[in-house]
Parts: C-alpha cells; sequence; structure tokens
C-alpha cells in the first residue's frame, strides 16, 4: 500500500548503515503541482516517516500479527508459521528512517524555531517508536550508535536493554517537551501538525512503555528509571488521551493507493475468525461479534439467521490444520465482516484511547495511580465500542441487526458478568482480556502479544502436537536477530548475546524487561470461558 507516492532511495550497508538518501517527491495532499518536480521539504520527509510507522501493509501482511495473537486462523494447506508460534529473525532496516529524520530536520533549518521545535520532537517520537518495537522482539539492539553510519561506523555496538529503555523514556519525554514548545508543521497525515495532539500520543505511549516495564519496575537495577513515579506523573499531567478523537491513527478512504489492507485483497478466501475472539464474546453477549465477523456461510445456508449467535462458530487457533481446512472447505467458518472489505474499512490505531484506559485501569489495579480500576477499564469497553459504531456503515449489512448504541453499550457495561471482579487475578484477567477484544483488525503492534508474555493473559491454550516452537510445551518469548548483524556486525552481536543470554540466540531466553515471561498457559485458565 502506497500513500502520497513519496520516493526515498537508499544506499545501506551492514545491518544499519545508512550512508545516503536522497527524495524525490511527487505525491497527493502536501504538493504544490502533481507534475513538476520540487526542493525535498521537510514535510515530505515528515509525511513518508510517519506513514511508515502507521502503514501495516497490504494484501497478507496485514494479517500477521492476527495470526500470531491468535484472532485469526490461516486455512491454506500447510500450518501457518505465526499461528502456530514459529517467530522469525527480525531485521533493522527501520534504522533507516532516522537518517531521513536528521534530514527532515536538516531541511527545516530555514523555518521558525518552533517549527524547526516541532519536527525535532517528531523525529525523537519516530526514534522511541521504532527501537521500543526492536527491543521488545530481541532484547539489547543499538541505541547510542544507531546514527553511526553518518560518521562511517558501520558495526554499531548493541546497548544493554536496560540502556535502551532508558533511551526510549529520555526521547519520548523530550519530544514531549518539543512539542510543547512548537508550532503546527507541514506534512503530517495523522494530526494535521498539530504539537497539542502529537504531546497527548508521546505520553500515551510513554504509559505504554512504562506498563511493558512492570516485571522490573521494583527491581533494583531499574530503580534509576522511575518507572511508577513515571507513570504517575504522565497519567496526571492532563495531556493524555481523552478521547477516540485523539487516537494516533491512519484512516483510509477510496482514493487510488490508500484502501484499507483488506479491500480487494485476495487472501481473503483463506481468512476464518479465532474461536478465541468469537467464544468470549458470546458468552458477554458482546455485539462486537456482528460487526467483526459475517455469519458462517454454512450456518445461514440452513436457515440460521445472520442476527443469531449461533451462526458463528469460530476455528481453534491451536486446532489440527488439517481439521482447519476441512471446516473452512465446508463453509462453517467466519470470514471478517464486510465492513472490513470496503475501500475506506476503519481507521487503524496505533495508539488508541481504548488502549490507554486499559493501561490506566491495570496501572490502578496495582496501585501505581490512584483512582479506579474499574472506572478506566469501563471507559476501556465504552472506547471501543463507540469506536466500533462510529466507523461502520448503518444497516444490517454490517451490524447483522445487533445495532450498537449508546443504550446498548450502557446495559452491556451494567452485566454481571462484566463487573471487574475483586480479587487481582481475575481483575487482571479481564482488563488484559477486554484489551485483546476490542483490538480485533487493530494495531497496536504486537501489543497483546507482549501482554501474554506479560502476564498470562489473554489465556491462550498451548497445544504441544501442532505447536512449531523449538520447545514444543512452550510458547516462544522472543524473535532471533538477523542474518545481517551475523553477516556483518558479528563480533557486536555475540557480545550482545553472550552478555544477555549466555551466548544462545533461541526463541525462549528471558530478556532483562520480562525477566518472568509466561511461557506456559495459567492452569485452569482458558479464554474460551472467558466471561461465563
Amino acid at each position: 500500500m502506497k500513500f502520497r507516492n513519496i520516493i526515498c532511495t537508499v544506499a545501506a550497508l551492514g545491518a544499519i548503515g545508512m550512508s545516503t538518501v536522497s527524495c524525490t517527491g511527487k505525491f497527493d495532499d502536501y504538493n504544490t503541482d502533481d507534475n513538476a518536480t520540487t526542493k525535498v521539504t521537510p514535510g515530505m520527509i515528515a509525511t513518508q516517516l510517519i506513514l511508515n510507522i502507521t502503514d501495516i501493509g497490504g494484501s497478507k501482511y496485514s494479517i500477521y500479527h492476527s495470526m500470531l495473537q491468535k484472532q485469526v486462523v490461516w486455512c491454506e494447506g500447510a500450518q501457518e508459521d505465526n499461528q502456530y508460534n514459529m517467530l522469525s529473525r527480525v531485521g533493522f532496516g527501520d534504522y533507516t528512517d532516522f537518517t531521513n529524520c536528521q534530514k527532515m530536520i536538516l531541511e527545516a533549518a530555514s523555518q521558525t524555531e518552533a517549527v524547526q521545535n516541532s519536527y525535532k520532537g517528531l523525529a525523537k517520537f519516530l526514534k522511541a517508536y521504532r527501537l521500543y518495537g526492536i527491543t521488545m522482539k530481541l532484547g539489547d539492539i543499538p541505541y547510542s550508535d544507531s546514527n553511526a553510519a553518518e560518521g562511517g561506523n558501520f558495526t554499531p555496538k548493541y546497548d544493554t536493554q536496560h540502556d535502551v529503555f532508558a533511551h526510549i523514556l529520555e526521547d519520548l519525554e523530550s519530544a514531549e517537551s518539543l512539542f510543547a514548545s512548537g508550532a503546527k508543521f507541514e506534512g503530517d497525515p495523522i494530526y494535521s501538525g498539530d504539537p497539542a495532539k502529537w504531546r497527548k500520543a508521546c505520553n500515551a505511549f510513554e504509559l505504554k512503555v512504562l506498563m511493558n516495564m512492570q516485571q522490573v519496575a521494583d527491581q533494583s537495577d531499574a530503580a534509576d528509571l522511575n518507572v511508577k513515579s513515571r507513570f504517575a506523573r504522565i497519567a496526571s499531567s492532563g495531556n493524555i488521551f481523552a478521547g477516540n478523537d485523539d487516537n494516533f491513527m491512519l484512516v483510509f478512504s477510496d482514493a487510488a493507493g490508500q484502501q484499507y489492507p483488506l479491500y480487494n485483497n485476495q487472501h481473503m478466501s483463506f481468512y476464518a475468525t479465532s474461536s478465541y475472539l468469537i467464544e468470549p464474546l458470546k458468552n458477554l453477549n458482546d455485539y462486537r461479534l456482528f460487526y467483526y465477523c459475517s455469519p458462517a456461510v454454512g450456518k445461514t445456508n440452513a436457515g440460521v439467521a445472520a442476527s443469531s449467535w449461533d451462526a458463528y462458530p469460530g476455528l481453534d487457533p491451536a486446532g489440527d490444520q488439517s481439521v482447519n481446512n476441512a471446516i473452512h472447505a465446508d463453509l462453517m467458518d467466519c470470514k471478517p465482516n464486510q465492513r472490513y472489505l470496503q475501500p475506506a474499512g476503519e481507521p487503524i490505531i496505533r495508539i488508541g484511547y481504548m488502549e490507554q484506559n486499559f493501561i490506566l485501569a491495570e496501572a490502578a489495579l496495582r496501585g501505581w495511580i490512584n483512582g479506579s480500576a474499574e472506572e478506566y477499564y469501563k471507559k476501556g469497553i465504552r472506547a471501543s465500542m463507540e469506536f466500533i459504531a462510529q466507523y461502520t456503515p448503518a444497516g444490517e449489512t454490517y451490524n447483522h441487526g445487533k445495532e450498537i448504541t449508546a443504550e446498548y453499550i450502557d446495559q452491556y457495561l451494567a452485566q454481571p458478568n462484566v463487573q471487574l471482579k475483586s480479587n487481582f487475578d481475575g481483575a487482571l484477567e479481564q482488563i488484559i482480556t477486554q484489551k485483546y477484544l476490542g483490538s480485533y483488525r487493530q494495531s497496536l503492534d504486537y501489543e497483546c502479544w507482549f501482554d501474554h508474555r506479560r502476564t498470562g493473559y489473554p489465556a491462550w491454550e498451548l497445544n504441544p502436537s501442532t505447536n512449531l516452537n523449538d520447545e514444543q510445551n512452550k510458547f516462544p518469548i522472543r524473535w532471533r536477530y538477523s542474518q545481517d548483524e551475523i553477516d556483518y556486525n558479528k563480533a557486536n552481536l555475540e557480545e550482545a548475546l553472550n552478555r544477555q543470554y549466555g551466548g544462545n540466540d533461541g526463541y525462549n531466553e528471558k530478556m532483562w524487561v520480562v525477566p518472568n515471561a509466561v511461557e506456559t498457559p495459567i492452569a485452569g485458565k482458558t479464554i474460551t470461558d472467558f466471561g461465563k
């Protein structure tokens, strides 16, 4: 999927050694003449950099995270790696954006100081955002040397994960401060250059980062990061998301090259919805089911109404592939709702108000902040439902006769089995699982997978007979470093592996940020029972 058709060519060496950048522009909303070549502007570069972190790719690429997070079951031939827990190697191609960030700042030198501050803030946010996603998958990564190629160093050292998180937090707080003294800037397809919106996004994202440090928050080697006090300060700052209008999200349209990833997606014939999503929604009488899925054709052909819960069977994402394929061939599974197959689909959220409320609910439950965990938890559910209702066309084609209205949301939140439980483990399961149910077709990176690794929730089952992880009785808990690093930066990579994992680049090595990573299911828990 392409947006604004900004073309950047990169000459790279090694893992992150981008040494030259040249850009030419021919783009839609930010140009002065579609047919003229113009000087590169900071806005042109900003547009592509922002779209780089919001675009999740077209075709099958947009579905991989949903497979790994057990929301989608794939019914094409052999087992799909992501669905059955086989993780890949992670490359450092995203580092190339950092040279473009420097180019953006240089091109903004003629702007006012306030506008320059906004571009500098954007660069710091983008760096923190990118490297958070990489370190959460791998552990130690280059951070302080991330722009080393500009000085001719193509073999950057690896920072410890502790130091990576320290840099991420520092960059996010610096970005927020720069936006606070910034001005509206050009080239922003998300917030139209509004620095006040970007301040909120920086803070909302930092809350996510800090919650993912929960397992080390009380450890002595993280004392200098002040995880809990930072979280409390940001949560009470007044500069966090206040509603869905603040979401950091990409909006699609019917314009050429800007359609929703599932529109005209040739792979949709293999797509089925997971029982891990469908069964909890049924148990909670949750109308989001009717907005997420189309009824099984085999059910409606047999006379079952599209408005009936019985028309929505889910497939077991840990089940035998041949069994799932046979059920799929008999049309007894659910494809995505037709609303996802329209050109505009729905916006894809990267940092959202719904997610923020569930993070605050967990923080309140853990005693990190004052306030009611249940209140935040219910705000998260409400935000999810209101977002879905807002971005769904009217009519039974899309809601199958189960419309989400304000009255329905109030009724849903009043149900006894929706009330937050009084015991910690029960309440945590509800908070994390409701976040999971609200994240369908959203791209909060791999946050649901990270939540499962950190807390054990959502309570996914493990089937050793279908699990493709090296250790068949365990979920994997990390990815592996890229072959490029082995080939071009071996000495620094080996130093990092020896420091972290005794030299082993394995899928079940425990990184610093999650020393108690959950590898096996919680006894007696299964997500398909959630809400009963």
